[in-house]
């Protein structure tokens, strides 16, 4: 430390620099550290989405007549009918960064996920038989 005129001490300029910059890094080591989630982390928040939505899509009651609920799809023809408007709902009720694939017992509805992505999914009885949701993110 220099001796001013006044009796006072003075830190060197350098010093403070040093400071900030070894706090600077510590700062940035540590968010990267306790940043990352937990192994498995992904797969459990997909397995929630994918668990929410044939939950809700297998027992809700539509708000509208034409409203799909997975529990009235009883046969291939009402299905085929139900179909666009299933896809819609389910589309609807998850984030816009996943993608979504529904079986049913008489067909599905979405895209096959890819192989090389992680995927959450869940299955819930309907009268008819299972409804299967696979979800993963874009």
């Amino acid at each position: 430390m220099a001796e001013r005129a006044d009796g006072r001490g003075q830190l060197s300029l350098s010093l403070v620099e040093a400071a900030v910059g070894v706090v600077f890094v510590l700062t940035v080591a540590a968010t990267f550290g306790l940043a990352l989630p937990e192994p498995g982390a992904t797969e459990a928040q997909l397995d929630v989405y994918a668990a929410d939505a044939a939950t809700l899509v297998a027992h809700e009651t539509p708000t509208t007549e034409e409203g799909p609920r997975a529990a009235d799809i009883d046969d291939p023809e009402t299905f085929e009918r139900e179909r666009d408007a299933l896809d819609r709902r389910i589309d609807g009720l998850l984030p816009d960064n996943l993608l979504y694939r529904v079986d049913t017992p008489w067909g599905s509805v979405g895209v096959e996920p890819p192989p090389s992505v992680a995927t959450g999914g869940a299955t819930v009885t309907i009268p008819a038989g299972e409804l299967t949701v696979e979800v993963w993110y874009i």
